[in-house]
């Protein structure tokens, strides 16, 4: 499938309820399922654990009860576990309190824990393998000192250990992916049932290490009757990729628009262009001002080019020239070192209230958006906007650090205003649109951290809206091939270094290696 969900805590907990009481899944069940589960990770990452010392570190919450039963299976496997609870024993109750009776039932050594006695408990004899199982996906706001503490003490044993965590590392938070001030540095995480969406937020891996999803028996009902807010987009989404076929010609593989350039801005639409072509257009041409059109094509025979007026300025109206360009193609991108004169504005305002094909609004079209934010109302929904996290700033009168705090609610917040798709780009890039569960892309690339990466990006979104791609999957299926291709150049360039045009270039060649390594029927 191209999307997969990206539950947040709180639709977690409801897949979690749906499943005990409309289908009668006893918890205790669920809470076996994912003990059992993150055995089996923790074994094929580690070998045998006979003889093993192992630390499980069990909060008063449900991760805690998920640390009692790993820790009742490792012991029976021979491990030299020691279960560290830090309630006291009475107070553990409901399916936390079942799991850790049965590990204690079954003799697994237990002690308590506190932040107090941590530091002479955690002495002398170095753990092999840590079990985090203190906090859960719950976990809000600023941990207490108590728990930073244990968490402390957990990443200091961790220099010599393998911590594992269950479900989240602890500290770190459910769905922002963020930790205030510290979280549990895992090697890696078992997660139950579906990642939640903070684990695929950039700052996350930081402390999850490697990342492995584990069912626990949610009937697919309940997910299919509750989707989540969030889906992570899978490689299954380059099957949406418009198909070659022998008949083809360059008339009917998409001809796109670029209006754009600026004195001094030349780079952008000429990029936008590289992208366009390598992700599949058959015809690419720019709109610009007259006196630039040579400075785009930059000695590109393939970029053919539209000249308006007669200086390096936009013209003040629309010329028939752009007219006919703009109903001979079969989408428009708009922005790319457009500049962000009066003249250049004015130009946007009349382009927005053509009849016009689906278009991709990027760079300083969405400056002039921002300056009168009434044009929101006249896109469609088959229009696409691509701020970066200034950008998005701009958009929504805010800080750049406001963006990032949350990206999730900022891209969606946004989005419900108007009727076309927006692309929060950066690390973790998220596709939002009014009325769809918000896209996050499973691409962090440095490669792609380099100015002129969003107008390559902008060519590849025009191709896939002129293949007829609808816009929000056009959007998911751009980010992808975008991050791919970063992913293929770091190969090449694991210091980073590699150019713009680079990625566009890249492109073919990566989405070839998903073609040729998926095996057809």
């Amino acid at each position: 499938m191209a999307y997969i969900p990206l539950p947040t805590p709180a639709e977690m907990n409801s897949w979690d309820t749906q499943a005990i009481t409309t289908f009668g899944i006893r918890e205790e069940i669920l809470m076996e399922n994912a003990s059992r589960e993150a055995l089996h990770v923790l074994l094929r990452l580690t070998g045998s654990v006979a003889g093993k010392r192992v630390l499980a570190f069990m909060g008063s919450g449900n991760n805690g009860g998920d640390a009692a039963a790993v820790a009742r299976h490792l012991h029976n496997l021979g491990a030299k576990v020691l279960l560290l609870h830090t309630k006291p024993v009475r107070e553990y109750r409901k399916t936390t309190g079942y799991h850790f009776k049965l590990a204690r039932t079954m003799g697994t050594p237990h002690t308590r824990l506190t932040a107090e006695n941590a530091a002479r408990l955690l002495q002398g004899e170095q753990p092999d393998i840590i079990i985090d199982g203190l906090l859960g996906t719950g976990m809000r706001g600023t941990l207490s000192s108590d728990k930073a503490t244990l968490i402390e003490h957990i990443n200091r044993l961790g220099k010599t250990a393998f911590v594992f965590a269950l479900d989240i590392p602890s500290g770190l938070h459910g769905r922002l992916g963020t930790a205030d001030p510290i979280a549990v540095q895992a090697d890696a995480t078992v997660t139950f049932e579906a990642a939640k969406c903070g684990l695929m937020m950039p700052e996350a891996s930081t402390w999850t290490g490697d990342l492995h999803v584990r069912p626990i028996g949610i009937p697919a009902q309940v997910r299919d009757s509750h989707p989540s807010s969030c889906v992570g987009i899978t490689e299954h989404i380059l099957e949406l990729r418009s198909p070659s076929f022998s008949t083809m010609h360059k008339g009917s593989a998409g001809k796109i628009l670029i209006i754009g350039g600026s004195k001094g801005l030349t780079g952008a639409p000429h990029l936008a262009s590289l992208g366009a072509m390598r992700s599949g257009a058959g015809y690419t041409t720019v709109a610009s001002p007259a006196l630039l059109t040579q400075e785009i094509k930059a000695g590109q025979p393939e970029i053919l080019t539209v000249a308006l007026g007669d200086a390096d300025t936009w013209p003040t109206k629309i010329p028939n020239s752009l007219k006919d360009a703009i109903h001979h193609a079969d989408s428009l991108v708009i922005g790319p070192g457009m500049g962000r004169s009066a003249e250049a504005a004015s130009l946007l305002h009349k382009l927005i209230e053509l009849h016009r094909p689906p278009t991709v609004f990027d760079a300083d079209a969405l400056y002039h958006l921002a300056e009168d934010k009434n044009l929101l109302q006249l896109l469609s929904d088959s229009d696409i906007l691509t701020p970066h996290p200034g950008e998005m700033a701009r958009l929504c009168q805010t800080t750049i650090s406001e963006i990032q705090a949350d990206r999730l609610s900022s891209a969606g917040l946004l989005a419900d205003t108007f009727a076309g798709v927006l692309i929060l780009k950066g690390a973790a890039s998220c596709i939002a649109q009014k009325g769809y569960a918000t896209a996050i892309s499973p691409f962090c690339t440095p490669a792609l951290a380099v100015a002129g990466s969003g107008d390559v990006l902008s060519g590849i979104l025009g191709t896939h809206l002129a293949h007829g791609i609808p816009a929000r999957d056009a959007a998911c299926l751009g980010v992808y091939e975008h991050g791919l291709a970063g992913e293929f150049l770091e190969r090449e360039y694991p210091a980073r270094g590699n150019l713009p045009q680079e990625i566009a270039h890249a492109l073919p060649k990566a989405v070839r290696e998903y073609l040729c390594s998926t095996p057809t029927i």
